[in-house]
């Protein structure tokens, strides 16, 4: 019993954690001008895949690891996820 205590415990500290780094990265999207649902993943993929793309968007400045969880959240609230974040809802 307390082992399935533990992991029910685990599970929710866990989901919790990945929400509020989801949160920071959203905030971060937010104050770039970036929102998932203006566009679809292969757009998404397209401004992450160059220098000059990097720039034009801002993006330039940010860490590697950081712009890397930038465009995973970017790309999996997309238009065209199962998941979309739409502006405005």
């Amino acid at each position: 019993m307390k082992l399935i205590t533990l992991l029910i415990l685990s599970i929710v500290t866990l989901n919790a954690t990945n929400h509020i780094h989801s949160s920071k990265i959203q905030k971060l999207a937010n104050s770039l001008n970036l929102f998932a649902g203006t566009k679809a993943s292969v757009q998404w993929e397209r401004i992450f895949s160059t220098e000059r793309r990097l720039k034009r968007y801002s993006l330039s400045h940010l860490p590697q690891d950081l712009r890397d969880q930038l465009k995973n959240y970017l790309i999996s609230h997309a238009a065209d996820s199962d998941r979309p974040i739409i502006p405005g809802l």
